[in-house]
């Protein structure tokens, strides 16, 4: 991940080093767009009692995407909790004009901010605006964005983030041509851009996905729909780890 020299911002949420290493060893980030949201900090400790470092929040603005979900309040009334497990707020931002939200959400404690490439004309101006504000810089794509739509980006962002089903829902079933293009993502960004994928992650698949390159996976319906939030995770994670 690139460090200061390239842009980024001195005043982090948490300790850069520990950004790094995060962002650069393979951790299941389970998404609390499936979880339960009357139980939200119960949900959440219980990944984080189980060993998640890294925590995915989706963002969802209804134009974009065809959901509504969380602002940027949620993030800080989760920052607490998970900044004190010494893990990460990795925020998905899915909305239209995302520029206009990067500020606040970085003041209410995401460590990684990601946009979508298909919602910024501006991407470039985007990137540094995240890191200025002192979180690492992520691009997401669509499922139908070649990766090849990086080739300038890529040079300006700490993560790309592949979507694995159409962003907007839940518990979407694995769209396999993905698996191809996780591989062919990792040969094409910098060693130093961390690789996430984002739908559809099982522990049916988690080893398959690490092989092709991701580091992190996003599984929100396999971690929070079921009674044991932590046996679920750890099942998860051990998959992925078969893969090292």
């Amino acid at each position: 991940m690139a460090a200061r020299p390239h842009g980024r911002a001195a005043g982090r949420h948490c300790p850069e080093v520990l950004v790094e290493d995060l962002l650069h060893h393979i951790h299941i980030a389970p998404s609390i767009l499936s979880a339960d949201f009357s139980h939200l900090g119960q949900d959440v400790t219980e990944v984080l009692d189980a060993g998640a470092k890294v925590v995915h929040l989706d963002v969802m603005d209804g134009h974009f995407v065809p959901n509504i979900t969380i602002g940027p309040l949620v993030v800080a009334a989760l920052k607490p909790l998970i900044h004190g497990a010494g893990a990460l707020l990795d925020v998905h931002l899915m909305i239209e004009h995302p520029e206009q939200y990067v500020d606040a959400f970085a003041a209410a404690g995401a460590d990684v901010i990601a946009v979508h490439q298909e919602a910024c004309p501006h991407l470039h101006r985007v990137l540094w605006q995240i890191r200025e504000a002192g979180a690492a810089a992520g691009v997401a794509l669509n499922p139908a964005t070649a990766v090849e739509t990086l080739d300038e980006a890529r040079r300006h962002c700490d993560m790309v983030l592949v979507m694995s089903v159409n962003p907007g829902f839940g518990g979407q079933r694995f769209i396999e041509t993905s698996l191809a293009k996780i591989a062919k993502a990792r040969r094409y960004l910098p060693d130093n851009v961390a690789l996430e994928v984002d739908g559809g992650v099982t522990e049916l698949n988690a080893a398959a996905l690490v092989e092709a390159g991701a580091n992190l996976l996003v599984a929100g319906s396999s971690v929070f729909g079921g009674h044991d939030i932590g046996e679920r995770f750890g099942e998860l994670a051990r998959a992925a780890g078969e893969a090292v």
